[in-house]
């Protein structure tokens, strides 16, 4: 294997395991230091915010989260350029998960489409974890934003599809992700 490979894959590698540990660290009871959060009832305060998507696999399940009941939190990443949004239910599911998408070169308050996405999925309180490991599995087909106040902080709403599986990274088994939409925080300041 040419030495370029491996450094390519060192580094998805790693930038996967960062992605995981952003994750997790959110995934935690404790307070971030994220300065824009929707409250604690809602992902957006002004109650249209939402997850879907359909899980096969390792995890099989249909996800219809509404505003209400869910916590979603995203901000701006410079290195790849682009947002990471996370959605989770508060009250708890089952299975109880937390997804975590990296989107590639998105900008803020630019609509953007066909953006690769870095998918990881965790299931809370089981040690099971899934990622893509990159962003060549799985994309966003339409992305729009829309600012809210705080300046700097936008609606993000997609959609997209994964056309292959989140392998285990902690746990057994892969799950697709085949279809998800969203609509999201991200704060870019």
């Amino acid at each position: 294997m040419g030495t370029r490979v491996v450094a390519a894959r060192a580094l998805a590698v790693a930038a996967m395991y960062g992605a995981v540990a952003v994750a997790v660290a959110a995934a935690a009871d404790t307070p971030t230091a994220s300065p824009v959060r929707a409250k604690a009832t809602g992902c957006l305060v002004s109650g249209d915010g939402y997850f879907r998507a359909r899980l096969e696999g390792a995890i099989d399940a249909h996800i219809d989260w509404p505003n209400s009941g869910t916590r979603c939190e995203g901000e701006y990443r410079d290195k790849p350029p682009g947002v990471r949004l996370s959605f989770q239910r508060t009250a708890g599911g089952a299975p109880d998960l937390l997804l975590v998408f990296g989107l590639t070169g998105v900008r803020a308050g630019k609509p953007a489409r066909e953006v690769g996405a870095n998918l990881t999925v965790i299931v809370q309180g089981k040690s099971r974890i899934y990622g893509t490991l990159g962003d060549t599995r799985c994309t966003v087909d339409s992305l729009t934003q829309r600012p809210l106040k705080p300046l700097g902080s936008y609606r993000v709403e997609a959609r997209g599809f994964c056309t292959q599986p989140a392998h285990a990274i902690r746990g057994d088994g892969d799950v697709l992700v085949s279809t998800f939409e969203f609509a999201g925080l991200v704060n870019y300041q």
